[in-house]
């Protein structure tokens, strides 16, 4: 329900609709969850790609996800060839999409789908997404001189997978899916290239692989090239990005940056890989040859090469073996992309930062507040855990990773250790401010230049990398209230879940990203109205140090108007600055907690806690706040 199965197939026909050569494509869809719904929209997939892979190519459609092209291309063409077929191919995918849906809404498949075909003989009433034996499925044999589309013309290579899951085994997440992918591609396809994406992330530049293989076959650096990372981009960002889902900064600026220093993370989702290296391969600096091209088995027939491939994804397959230590990517880090990509860097490999100017793919951006807190806790708890351990950027990459490039992994590795910082400017100025206790320089002495300039010139100048990168001004700002809640809120909770992990109290869990959402949260979205809803602990963090924020700058104002005027500011300035900022920042929480009452507004629940441990700022006597003033 979360990753709907019609979303998947049109990521899955993006690729397949590549410019090049189809004899040389072959796509695996890995379905973690092994839903017979699932396998069923691949079947119809592998259907409609005999129309819509030629029609692509013919009329040089872009994007080739047909979601997205028919979304963009509403009215088709008025006359001639090319409007007779835009009707009927959209006619055709209109079809498609409706009866995936309708299945999808049924719940299950019905017995005449069922003798459609052989595969769905795998599901039985004992089959769960936890519980299932090894599935996989050959829709397309490419090797097939009858596998064509209805030009003529061979159709790529189209694999259904679903790795063997029990509820009594560890199944590795992510990254266990991935290495199955692997091996399962090794005995079908071996290609000597591997792209990888996320569910999500259709393909929007049919270009695209063939701008990845320049890097891989340059004459002269191409031996050095790992993988080639683009950027995580998306389609359904709001005008003024809400939740800073962007990352505009760390994609057009910082991986640009670390491309000098021996390349960027693997961040998971549209990369490219050198398959020798990411099975483990040490860079042989000796070793100048171009992509070797894999012997594909020709002779094997496709139930044996099933067999063949069912027998690699089985639970106890990898059990002592190298797979998730050196072979593949590697298990026990809820950001197995990051830590994968970090220990390819360390056996001496390059990776490049290709960011085309026209996007390579395009996602879906969580919608809710929710959704975005949850995702940047797994990824700074998983960056923390790789430096905790014997990853660590500065241990593991000692003399083989360059400083910079140790130093820009440790930027995202220590986002979770840093939230207490930012807790303590938001909490301690605040509190001080509210008992009249100066933190800071008098603005008439000369110890007040420094603070005044750092405060000045770091904001000066991240508005203006920002602007100069194609911000709004509003957007800045947006970008700037989501830094806050993230450190506040995600990175703060992953520290404490780290260290609780690392005390054995905790396990690590990965949570998917719901990629849909009802017609209400997505209005609301669309209008940038921040949704609340339901409760949460890290909604109840940031609505108590709202309040908080506000009740001293209430109380701080009081003390200047009527109690000691305004003499008060020289002293205390800087902390009406930080608190009265917090406050503008909060203006949405707000809104959520005393002016809404949709059904994203905050919950009471949580408003009354906040406002009643905001309220304990008065109670909590002075004496606790007696910090020496900086001079």
């Amino acid at each position: 329900m979360i990753e709907p199965p019609a979303m998947v197939i049109n990521t899955v026909l993006s690729v397949m609709a590549y410019e090049y050569s189809p004899e040389k494509l072959s796509v695996y869809l890995s379905d973690d969850a092994g839903s017979e719904l699932t396998f069923y929209a691949l079947l119809e997939a592998s259907c409609f790609a005999k129309s819509w892979i030629p029609f692509c190519k013919k009329f040089k459609v872009e994007p080739r996800s047909p979601a997205a092209y028919f979304k963009e291309e509403r009215i088709g063409p008025k006359d001639g060839l090319q409007a007779a077929e835009w009707e009927k191919t959209k006619s055709l995918y209109t079809e498609m999409e409706n009866r995936i849906n309708d299945v999808v809404k049924f719940g299950k498949v019905s017995e005449n789908i069922r003798q459609q075909h052989r595969g769905f003989l795998e599901w039985n009433r004992a089959t769960t997404s936890q519980d299932h034996q090894a599935i996989l499925h050959i829709f397309i044999d490419g090797r097939d001189k009858n596998a064509i589309d209805d030009e003529g013309f061979t159709l790529p290579t189209l694999v259904y997978m679903a790795r063997e899951k029990r509820p009594y085994r560890h199944h590795n997440f992510k990254a266990g899916a991935m290495n199955s992918l692997l091996k399962v591609s090794s005995e079908i396809s071996n290609g000597a290239v591997i792209l990888n994406v996320d569910c999500d992330m259709y393909s929007n530049n049919s270009e695209t692989i063939k701008d990845a293989l320049c890097f891989f076959m340059d004459e002269e650096k191409g031996h050095e090239i790992a993988y080639v990372q683009l950027p995580q981009l998306f389609n359904n960002i709001t005008k003024n990005d809400i939740y800073g889902s962007l990352l505009a900064l760390v994609f057009k600026v910082d991986f640009h940056g670390l491309d000098g220093y021996g390349g960027p993370l693997y961040v998971g989702s549209g990369c490219f890989h050198r398959r020798d290296c990411l099975c483990g391969k040490q860079f042989n600096g000796t070793c100048k040859a171009a992509i070797q091209v894999k012997d594909r088995n020709m002779e094997a027939s496709v139930s044996t090469l099933e067999e063949r491939a069912k027998s690699l994804i089985t639970c106890t397959y990898e059990d002592n073996t190298e797979w998730g230590k050196e072979m593949g990517l590697k298990y026990g880090c809820p950001v197995e992309d990051v830590i994968t990509g970090l220990a390819i860097q360390c056996r001496g490999w390059k990776s490049i930062y290709f960011n085309p100017s026209r996007a390579g793919f395009l996602g879906v951006a969580p919608v809710t507040l929710a959704q975005t807190l949850v995702q940047h806790k797994r990824w700074s708890e998983g960056d923390f855990q790789i430096f905790l351990s014997r990853y660590c950027p500065f241990l593991y990459g000692k003399r083989k990773l360059k400083l910079g490039l140790q130093m820009g992994y440790s930027i995202y590795c220590l986002w979770a250790p840093c939230s207490f910082s930012t807790l303590y400017y938001v909490i301690i100025p605040s509190f001080t401010l509210l008992h009249g206790i100066s933190l800071f320089p008098k603005v008439c002495d000369i110890w007040f230049v420094p603070f005044s300039y750092v405060i000045t010139a770091t904001t000066i100048f991240n508005l203006w990398e920002a602007l100069s990168i194609g911000y709004t001004m509003k957007q800045w700002w947006n970008e700037q209230r989501m830094y806050l809640f993230k450190r506040l809120a995600s990175y703060s909770f992953a520290f404490i879940d780290t260290i609780l992990k690392h005390l054995g109290l905790n396990k690590s869990t990965f949570i998917i990203t719901a990629k849909v959402a009802d017609d209400e949260v997505l209005k609301r979205y669309e209008q940038e109205i921040m949704e609340f809803g339901s409760p949460s602990p890290m909604f109840t963090v940031l609505a108590t140090l709202a309040m908080l924020n506000l009740v001293c700058l209430i109380g701080g104002t009081k003390r200047l108007v009527l109690d000691e005027g305004i003499g008060l500011l020289g002293p205390m300035l800087l902390q009406f600055v930080l608190c009265g900022s917090v406050v503008l920042i909060n203006m949405p929480v707000y809104q959520a907690m005393f002016f809404r009452n949709d059904a994203g507004c905050m919950p009471t629940s949580i408003t009354l806690t906040s406002v009643a441990l905001a309220m304990l700022a008065y109670i909590v006597p002075e004496q606790y706040f007696r910090f020496p003033r900086i001079s």
